[in-house]
């Protein structure tokens, strides 16, 4: 791939998904873009880049950005964070005597993240105190939202994190695959959503994972995402980030929580509650 096809592409994925690719990268532009040429009846990436150019093909684009979007995940991640929102998060939410909380997954990818809170919050309903949940899961990949609809995973999917009893017990077997249960597939509402966008559709929130994606975002693009998903958050609502990522130095929109790391809090108005960084 030539200097003026890798700046093509990565301009548009900057600009469509916040996606930013440096040269070391040209590899990877290369190893994904070249099954898409070909399933498109197209000889060459240059002949890929050729139509997207002079018609502004809008489908070709959206194919584009959907194979450059990593889709890394697998059921309860890391494990810190679901313990954050066991012992910090949700034990704050529900003194405060709330009738709902809400929960946004943000860039779900194939769904592990959400299915793995709504299966924690199954097996520990005394988490919530009586208080109804709702978990609303978003990813800029139609094709990635339709497998975590779906709740079909592989074998190596389902032994990738997740508990044995979990998985004996939340999932059956469908031909060769696993599917999660009815029950805790209707613990999620899954829609398309690119965090270049507003998300103020989906109504406020009280805690946000937003895990292992601003990585891919420039410092200006981490400080934007991170401001639409403080203005729809609830006073005193938490933020859940990857282990490689913070909010310090990008945004004062949320405070770091003292031996909480990865766990942040709103700071609506200099608010005074929460557990403030030293």
């Amino acid at each position: 791939m030539n200097s003026t096809d890798f700046d093509f592409v990565s301009g548009l994925l900057r600009r469509r998904a916040g996606i930013q690719l440096t040269t070391d990268k040209t590899y990877l532009l290369e190893s994904r873009l070249a099954p898409l040429a070909r399933k498109e009846g197209l000889a060459s990436i240059e002949d890929l880049l050729s139509v997207v150019r002079s018609r502004r093909d809008e489908r070709l684009i959206a194919l584009i950005v959907d194979v450059m979007t990593t889709n890394e995940t697998f059921f309860f991640r890391d494990k810190t964070p679901f313990e954050l929102m066991k012992d910090v998060a949700l034990p704050d939410l529900t003194a405060k005597n709330k009738s709902r909380i809400r929960i946004w997954c943000a860039a779900c990818s194939t769904g592990q993240e959400p299915y793995s809170l709504a299966m924690m919050l199954n097996e520990n309903p005394a988490l919530t105190k009586g208080a109804a949940v709702e978990i609303i899961a978003t990813d800029i990949s139609p094709r990635v939202l339709e497998k975590a609809k779906s709740g079909l995973y592989s074998q190596f999917e389902v032994q990738r994190g997740l508990p044995i009893q979990m998985m004996m017990k939340h999932f059956k077997q469908k031909d060769d695959l696993w599917q999660i249960s009815d029950k805790i597939r209707s613990m999620v509402t899954f829609r398309e959503h690119n965090l270049m966008d507003q998300p103020n559709m989906f109504g406020k929130f009280d805690v946000v994972f937003i895990r292992n994606v601003l990585i891919y975002f420039d410092q200006a693009t981490k400080s934007e995402v991170l401001d639409r998903v403080a203005s729809v958050m609830n006073p005193g609502g938490f933020v859940l980030l990857g282990a490689a990522e913070t909010v310090i130095g990008i945004t004062r929109k949320f405070e770091a929580m003292k031996e909480r790391r990865g766990l942040y809090q709103l700071a609506v108005g200099e608010s005074k509650s929460g557990i403030r960084a030293a």
